[in-house]
């Protein structure tokens, strides 16, 4: 997951550089083996663009893109599409919340300082790897992406656990 930028900043890019962002980031991630990628807004800023959610396949990789910028927005959302006589428990709330993809994130991108996180996260911080890079949305390259792979390549996944020796 990549999160960064307004909706402002989202529309700035235009079609062209959206479509291509799009196709070099996914490239990136079908290389490193995700199923999944999903781009986020930071939040939604001052003066939100009505933007919409859409995917696309790139390789075997599907790319997402979730313009929505609260994730008290989505929750909320996520379990209006819960069924009535379905059970509210951990597993179906984050099958609504991630579908379509079919997992929580490992590896969340955040453009900008370490010192906030992005009001656009909220179920997702429990268990994925932050790796912060402090840029502004319309600096992301791939290359980036690529720092961050490297970056979760070289961690020791805890899971919420502490240190062995801590």
């Amino acid at each position: 997951m990549v999160v960064g930028g307004t909706l402002r900043d989202w529309d700035q890019l235009g079609d062209d550089r959206w479509d291509d962002r799009v196709e070099r980031l996914g490239a990136i991630a079908d290389q490193a083996g995700a199923s999944f990628l999903t781009l986020r807004a930071y939040e939604p800023g001052v003066d939100p663009i009505d933007l919409q959610w859409w995917q696309r396949e790139v390789g075997s990789c599907h790319v997402i893109v979730d313009p929505c910028g609260d994730g008290r927005q989505r929750f909320a959302e996520a379990m209006q599409r819960l069924h009535p006589d379905e059970p509210v428990n951990e597993a179906t709330v984050a099958e609504a919340l991630y579908a379509p993809a079919d997992c929580e994130p490992d590896l969340i991108v955040v453009l900008g300082e370490s010192t906030r996180l992005p009001p656009s996260l909220v179920w997702e911080l429990a268990y994925g790897e932050l790796v912060f890079h402090p840029m502004a949305w319309h600096e992301l390259s791939p290359d980036n992406l690529l720092e961050a792979i490297a970056d979760f390549a070289h961690r020791q996944r805890r899971f919420g656990g502490l240190d062995d020796d801590g």
